[in-house]
């Protein structure tokens, strides 16, 4: 651990550290990159050390911390075990549109058991032809009385085999463009439900991503969540508060890989010298140390000012556009400089690189991400996607 940038604290940080003390997040982190599985045991643990919701309100059964703290704490479960349970960790953020629209019945069937870690609950938006643009989603809700026909297919859905429900968003018929879209909560194992696993993924395989198709599946309107066609305007503040938070997430990992790799060259000694001394060397990691704690600066800042304005959103998407960014090269020079070893699963740097190369495209990719924030600067005339 570097003294020049120590690391983000917080008082919650010594109960993760015990926690990780008793369940061995790293290894276990490991573990489910060899053999994807979701990680029900620990992520029961953290709904019972009440490690799931941090930012979710007290009455909602979660702990209600600020952006910047819940921020410091997902660096640290990062540091400690990777994206995993730093990622589980946020899954209740990941459903606040559940949480703020659902029906109380709803919130209390679904949420917060989500929150205790005894249910799973996924997001369903991307389609096979539908990914950034979410304007293009074509599974449509068809309502018929009292209840809604689902017909359609969403990909690559998280956790598509382990969740028991998913918020689903689908379009009403003869409506276009970001109009028309309404959120649903649908139980994965109503009828006309077709789950299947997709070719395992570069990295996070415990996520187990697949696609999910639905055939005229009825939903009632009681698990219909908020108002119909508002689906997009209540997903766009929580992918929001996602990115900066996410963005903490990422220098983490890329944290642990840095520290990790100071120490080694440190110790290493090639033709004679230590591994330190040659400015190749070095200065790549000092740079690193230097942008890795730049990033999470600017990502305290844009957390800080978080709001429903254009700049407040730009500068979410900017901190994981950056967060990104600096922990990838990082990683990368972890693999580098620990040689051939670094490139083999001896060590967890290939396996923190192929996790954190979904950042850059998961929750709105950079490039679109920069494509909002531009707006920002300069106004458009026609709405943009979140």
């Amino acid at each position: 651990m570097s003294e020049l940038w120590p690391l983000p604290d917080d008082p919650i940080v010594a109960e993760l550290q015990a926690f990780d003390r008793n369940h061995g997040l790293a290894a276990r982190s490991r573990e489910l990159d060899r053999t994807p599985s979701f990680p029900w045991d620990e992520f029961r643990a953290m709904g019972a050390a009440r490690l799931l919701g941090l930012t979710v309100p007290p009455q909602r059964g979660g702990r209600g911390l600020p952006l910047p703290r819940a921020a410091a704490a997902l660096h640290r479960l990062a540091y400690l075990g990777g994206t995993v349970f730093a990622k589980l960790a946020l899954q209740p953020e990941f459903c606040s549109v559940l949480a703020e629209h659902g029906s109380k019945a709803v919130v209390d069937g679904w949420f917060h058991p989500l929150v205790r870690g005894e249910r799973l609950v996924g997001n369903q938006i991307t389609e096979p032809d539908a990914g950034s643009d979410v304007a293009g989603i074509a599974l449509v809700a068809e309502r018929q009385g009292d209840d809604y026909l689902l017909s359609g297919t969403k990909s690559e859905a998280a956790f598509a085999l382990d969740a028991g429900a998913a918020i689903v968003y689908a379009r009403l018929p003869g409506s276009a463009g970001h109009r028309g879209i309404t959120a649903f909560l649908v139980p994965q194992d109503a009828d006309g439900v077709r789950r299947a696993e997709a070719p395992r993924d570069l990295g996070e395989h415990w996520q187990r991503r697949g696609t999910v198709s639905y055939d005229r599946v009825r939903v009632p309107a009681g698990l219909r969540l908020g108002a119909e066609g508002e689906g997009l305007s209540y997903v766009r503040p929580e992918l929001a508060r996602e990115r900066g938070l996410l963005a903490a997430i990422y220098l983490g990992v890329a944290r642990a890989s840095w520290d990790e790799t100071v120490a080694y060259v440190g110790g290493r000694t090639a033709f004679r010298r230590p591994l330190s001394d040659p400015q190749g060397v070095a200065f790549p990691l000092l740079d690193d140390g230097a942008r890795l704690e730049a990033a999470w600066q600017y990502t305290l800042r844009a957390l800080e000012r978080l709001g429903p304005t254009p700049a407040a959103e730009a500068r979410a998407a900017m901190a994981k556009v950056l967060a990104t960014e600096v922990a990838l090269t990082t990683i990368d020079h972890a693999i580098q400089f620990h040689g051939g070893r670094g490139y083999s699963g001896a060590v967890p740097h290939e396996q923190r690189w192929r996790d954190v190369r979904s950042g850059p495209i998961a929750h709105g990719p950079s490039e679109v991400l920069r494509r909002s924030a531009a707006r920002a600067l300069w106004p458009p005339t026609a709405p943009d996607n979140p």
